[in-house]
This record gives C-alpha cells, sequence and structure tokens, in this order.
C-alpha cells in the first residue's frame, strides 16, 4: 500500500485560512533585514506567507501582520513595492 504525501499547509497572514503551500507566496526577511517577496519559496530568511491576491497584501498591511511575524518595523514604501511587484507577476500569468 503507497504512503499518502502529506501536502505542507500554511496560513495566509491577510485572510488567515489555512492553505496549500504552493499555492501561497512567501513574504521574506533576509537576515540582512530585507522584506521582499519570494515567488520560488528558496530564498534564505524568517517567512510569511501571503496569498497570491493583492486584497490580501492590503489587509496584512493594516493590520500588521508582516511587522509581528518579522518583529520589525516595515516602512510604507517596502509595501508598495510589494503590491506592485504582486500585481506585475499576476499580470504576467
Amino acid at each position: 500500500m503507497p504512503k499518502v504525501k502529506k501536502v505542507p499547509q500554511r496560513q495566509c497572514v491577510g485572510c488567515r485560512e489555512m492553505k496549500d503551500k504552493k499555492s501561497l507566496l512567501r513574504v521574506v526577511k533576509s537576515p540582512e533585514g530585507v522584506v521582499s517577496l519570494d515567488f520560488v519559496g528558496k530564498k534564505p530568511g524568517r517567512g510569511a506567507y501571503v496569498c497570491h491576491d493583492v486584497e490580501c497584501l492590503k489587509k496584512a498591511r493594516k493590520s500588521r501582520a508582516l511587522e509581528r511575524a518579522f518583529s520589525t518595523a516595515i516602512p510604507p514604501e517596502v509595501y508598495d513595492a510589494m503590491e506592485a511587484e504582486l500585481e506585475g507577476h499576476n499580470e504576467q500569468e
């Protein structure tokens, strides 16, 4: 009898729903303290997950969920850059 492979689950910091890890976008804080989007999921550092939806990123921004996850203040320019990058990535798909 073959083993059933377990699919890792992660919680979106915006909508707080549990989803498959592959269906979420990773936001990473590097060891140098730089916060960026990780479309591949391989960048080193502390990660938090958000849906591939700009609205979820806006909810996370409003509730300061990423700041709590990373224990650091995130400047508004970083959020704006992440929103623009997410919108650009969604248009490519």
